[in-house]
């Protein structure tokens, strides 16, 4: 079975990012416009500035030109999964808990298509978040997007 761009690029590049002191927050390859983008979002206990960024860019350039996991011309990202970020995995769950979050829905529970509150547990597919009005358990599926939460919307 043939690998996925994404996991081409995470098996080759993850042993020199973690050697930067990094961890991969996510990769995407996707086509905007008539572009395709290879993006590799980063993080660090630290935070991430346009320095850690260029340094990441500037060491993985000539590892995926070795390997080459992409026919043609793409441009390369990289940069921070920001302040207010998707959790898209079940690590970036794990690295989140006990952070303000929001979970939008794809229908509605109690009335609500979304929840907000602190990040709780991630255990059999199931996701706790405990708001004002108590602990709620949402299953991953119905979850249309979990995001961390700077700011009050």
């Amino acid at each position: 079975m043939k690998k996925s761009v994404k996991e081409t690029v995470r098996e080759a590049i993850l042993p020199t990012v973690t050697e930067l002191g990094y961890l991969i927050w996510d990769i995407t390859y996707s086509k905007v416009g008539a572009d395709y983008h290879l993006e590799i979002t980063i993080d660090n206990e630290a935070g991430i500035n346009i320095e850690d960024c260029e340094k990441v860019h500037r060491a993985i350039d000539p590892i995926l030109d070795e390997c080459d996991p992409i026919e043609g011309f793409y441009y390369l990202e990289v940069s921070s999964p920001g302040i207010e970020r998707e959790l898209r995995t079940e690590e970036h769950i794990a690295r989140c808990k006990g952070e303000r979050v929001e979970a939008k829905l794809f229908t509605a529970k109690n009335g609500k298509k979304s929840i907000v509150g602190t990040l709780g547990e991630l255990s059999d597919g199931v996701v706790t978040i405990d708001t004002p009005d108590g602990e709620v358990a949402l299953k991953r599926e119905e979850i249309s997007k979990l995001t961390t939460l700077f700011f009050d919307n």
